[in-house]
């Protein structure tokens, strides 16, 4: 993030990644100094005047009006995410004294009873940062297996989603389309970071991983938005082999709390076989065995 902020940051991103052909503009072969629009060209299209658009990108104006917001918002070419993350980033409060550090996050029981009727579909719990609060057995399985099932149930250990897609190659081999995956974790990362500009363990994680993965540093300029709430995968599974699930992401209904992701697969597909003899093999031992009664007969 420059001096001047997020906002300003997501603002000078996207101008930079439009180009006057895509918005009609006619050049007439003259030499540009800066990739994509200027400030001036952007103000035009967005129907503001150029100082105030500058001073909105350099920090100096955190009043814009929805309207403005709405107006830069097209002239931008955002689609309803970025749109709604733009307003987001316009909102956030000036920063004051350093935020406290948050608790750690927690399912509520209603939570914990659902991922446990999950028994045979592989589902997680989320935090807002990805980090891993809680899982199912086939949770475990598909996602990852390699590490302790028991490690969400202790905050200082828990697994990062995040963290997991761009550093453990484990993770990494799992997704047979690893870019698609790792775009869709960054975009959703982007829109949290919208939301929590002052959270300092999501900031912690972005700049861990801006420093130790240059592919995320690469795809964290971009200043992509993706809110990825469905999306097919392809999945190459040490245990079951190539299957395609989609995973859905359930949010709470005001987008604060936990998310619940849910891996699925077509009924009657191979791939629904797969994730079946996925459930089976992660099921507690007694109970994919038979019980054995021994009965007595006395005369």
């Amino acid at each position: 993030m420059n001096k001047h902020g997020h906002l300003a940051d997501f603002l000078q991103a996207r101008r930079g990644q439009l180009r006057p052909e895509d918005v009609g503009l006619r050049t007439y072969g003259e030499r540009r100094r800066v990739p994509g629009l200027r400030r001036e060209e952007l103000a035009m299209l967005a129907g503001i005047s150029a100082p105030y658009y500058t001073r909105l990108e350099q920090g100096q104006s955190r009043n814009a009006s929805r309207e403005v917001l709405d107006a830069i918002a097209s002239a931008l070419r955002l689609d309803e995410s970025e749109r709604a993350h733009l307003h987001a980033l316009a909102r956030a409060p000036k920063r004051g004294r350093p935020a406290g550090r948050p608790r750690a996050e927690r399912i509520a029981p209603a939570t914990s009873a659902l991922l446990a009727a999950l028994e045979s579909t592989p589902a997680i719990v989320i935090g807002r940062r990805s980090d891993v609060l809680a899982w199912n057995r086939p949770g475990h399985g598909l996602f990852a297996g390699h590490l302790d099932p028991g490690s969400p149930n202790d905050p200082g250990q828990r697994p990062n989603m995040a963290r997991l897609t761009f550093l453990d190659a484990h993770t990494r081999d799992l997704y047979t389309d690893w870019p698609a995956k790792a775009r869709a974790v960054v975009g959703n990362l982007r829109l949290t970071a919208g939301r929590y500009p002052d959270d300092p363990l999501l900031a912690g994680l972005i700049g861990e991983l801006t420093m130790r993965s240059p592919e995320f540093a690469t795809m964290w300029a971009d200043h992509r938005i993706l809110a990825c709430d469905v999306a097919d995968y392809e999945m190459r599974h040490p245990l079951v082999g190539t299957l395609t699930v989609t995973q859905q992401t359930l949010q709470s209904p005001q987008g604060s709390g936990p998310s619940l992701v849910v891996a699925t697969a077509d009924p009657g597909s191979p791939f629904a076989t797969a994730l079946n003899l996925l459930a089976h093999a992660t099921a507690p031992q007694e109970a994919t065995q038979p019980r054995h009664v021994a009965e007595t007969h006395t005369t």
